[in-house]
């Protein structure tokens, strides 16, 4: 068993999103740093909040992708994830 502790990395992404006329943001899909396009099942909630693994923040859109909840980040229309260091 790995008794290693599991360290982050704040990873930029390149975003598709939807926005609205009421003026809310839907992200559709995002590109990893390999090029892998990352479809958004389903937005869960949004909320403004600050990343716990890698610091920064801005709205937290807390997403289902492939059945797993994860968080994405907008802060300044830059996107982040918080990605598994190897």
């Amino acid at each position: 068993m790995d008794t290693r502790e599991k360290t982050y990395k704040k990873m930029f992404v390149d975003m598709i999103a939807v926005h609205t006329k009421d003026g809310s943001t839907r992200p559709l899909k995002f590109k990893l740093e390999d090029d892998t396009v990352v479809v958004i099942d389903r937005v869960k909630f949004c909320q403004r909040a600050a990343s716990t693994k890698v610091g920064g923040g801005g709205m937290r859109y807390t997403v289902m992708i492939r059945g797993f909840e994860r968080y994405l980040f907008e802060d300044e229309g830059k996107w982040f994830i918080e990605a598994r260091e190897e």
